[in-house]
């Protein structure tokens, strides 16, 4: 579990007693027994503990493979392989062993093993990765017969005040569950996931409880836990949750067949409304975003959605912000036509929009750089849309870009970072990713290498 910035210390200052009057003694025997344990025992056992386990392969020395060196260190002189565990919780989601969990609690793994609430234990495969959204989903292996699942929610239905209860592993020590409300919706700034619009709960929730399940009293998950606001690492009663609706596009994805999350492209860039502009614009407060470009022949295009205009709704839900915008739009059913509330100018026009998902106009040709380079262990692709869109990059990127760095490589060490989009090596323009991997492989002591990260262009010089 993620740990997010210090919260503010929050004193009690003063407690008032429950008058006599305002006190009630209970009229039934019924009301004397009200519990949460028909939920938790029909959830309970659709909610699993994920055991994630990441072996880093350590650099051997070439002199270990002499027989004259290898004498003088015995066995234990060669390097030994670093492993690091983590552990986290997961909801089954279809009855052959579909599981989704956060992205963060599997991000690195090579091996993951999924202990059920009636002790058996499978390994599973990682069918579908999204850090965007911060969600993973997993298959079990051998599984024989139905498992217990949870029916997701519609998120959009739940309100400030309902009970909820959240359910995972805490610290290791076996299932537990909490009880709380919900606190708020549509929260922001949490975690790292690109959609922000969380479910806050006062349920306990601590490390270890990542994956797990945030369910409604009618026993449907509305949401995966996800994030704390803390000081010591334990819960403080401010917890997050990812809505059902973002679950629901991820479990499609993943049931469809694909290795990764197909949402909506917009194909327009946005910016908060500030109150300045909203000033500027005569809008009585600052809501919505400001649309500040439309890429050629996108949706938003073809849909006649123009640079200057603000978004106030998404199929008339009011959206107050890029990050409920960008929320909104992802969780849409992809064929249909999303209808926005925009204001132009002054006056309020409807625009359709096409819900379609950024095209691959270049072949994305995905390569693991090898070689002796400080670019070996980066995986790269060509930049298109859809690229773009996955990455949540700006739409008129180009290039060839870093879409993932593995752990301990050259490339991670010398800081080569997702996003980054490889312009030129020792002198040499980049053109696409065969190439840049036939200039990764040369044999050199010094490496030239120019990159554009987050807009900004960066040149180095690398000891090969």
């Amino acid at each position: 579990m993620r740990r997010l910035a210090p919260a503010a210390l929050i004193l009690l200052a003063s407690f008032v007693p429950v008058h006599a009057q305002d006190a009630a003694v209970p009229q039934s025997a019924g009301q004397v027994k009200l519990s949460f344990a028909p939920v938790v025992k029909a959830v309970t056992p659709a909610v699993v503990n994920v055991y994630a386990t990441h072996v880093e392969k350590a650099q051997a020395n070439p002199m270990f493979d002499d027989p004259f060196f290898r004498q003088f260190f015995g066995g234990g002189g060669a390097p030994r392989d670093r492993v690091e565990r983590s552990l986290g919780s997961g909801v089954i989601v279809a009855r052959d062993g579909m599981i989704v969990t956060n992205y963060h609690v599997i991000a690195n793994a090579t091996q993951v093993r999924v202990a059920l609430s009636d002790k058996r234990e499978f390994d599973a495969d990682i069918i579908l990765k999204d850090q965007r959204a911060d969600l993973a989903v997993l298959k079990l292996k051998g599984v024989k017969g139905d498992l217990a699942t949870l029916e997701i929610a519609d998120s959009d239905k739940i309100q400030v005040g309902d009970l909820v209860l959240a359910i995972g592993d805490p610290f290791g020590v076996g299932q537990t569950v909490t009880s709380g409300i919900v606190s708020a919706l549509a929260r922001s700034q949490v975690g790292q996931s690109d959609f922000q619009s969380f479910i806050q709960t006062d349920a306990a929730i601590n490390p270890g409880n990542s994956g797990g399940a945030l369910v409604d009293m009618s026993g449907k998950l509305v949401g995966i836990n996800t994030a704390i606001v803390s000081r010591s690492g334990g819960n403080i009663g401010i917890g997050f949750a990812i809505p059902a609706a973002m679950v629901k596009v991820v479990v499609a994805s993943a049931q469809a067949g694909s290795d990764r999350v197909l949402r909506p492209w917009l194909g327009a860039s946005m910016q908060s409304v500030s109150s300045e502009i909203a000033e500027s614009l005569s809008m009585d407060h600052p809501a919505g975003a400001l649309i500040t470009d439309v890429a050629k022949d996108g949706p938003a295009a073809q849909g006649g959605l123009r640079t200057g205009d603000v978004v106030l709704s998404v199929d008339g839900v009011p959206i107050s912000d890029p990050d409920e915008f960008g929320y909104r739009f992802a969780t849409k059913t992809l064929g249909g036509t999303a209808q926005l509330d925009v204001l132009r100018k002054g006056d309020h026009v409807t625009v359709p929009v096409k819900l379609v998902v950024a095209p691959e106009t270049t072949p994305r040709d995905e390569t693991v750089l090898e070689g002796d380079s400080p670019l070996a262990g980066a995986k790269v692709a060509n930049l298109s849309p859809a690229v773009a869109e996955s990455l949540g990059m700006s739409m008129d990127a180009e290039g060839v870009v870093v879409v993932d760095v593995e752990d301990g490589s050259a490339a991670a060490n010398f800081g080569f970072q997702k996003k980054d989009i490889i312009l030129v090596v020792n002198g040499k323009k980049v053109t696409d990713p065969k190439a840049l991997n036939e200039l990764a492989q040369e044999q050199r002591r010094l490496w030239r290498i120019t990159i554009n990260r987050d807009g900004q262009q960066i040149s180095t010089i690398l000891g090969g």
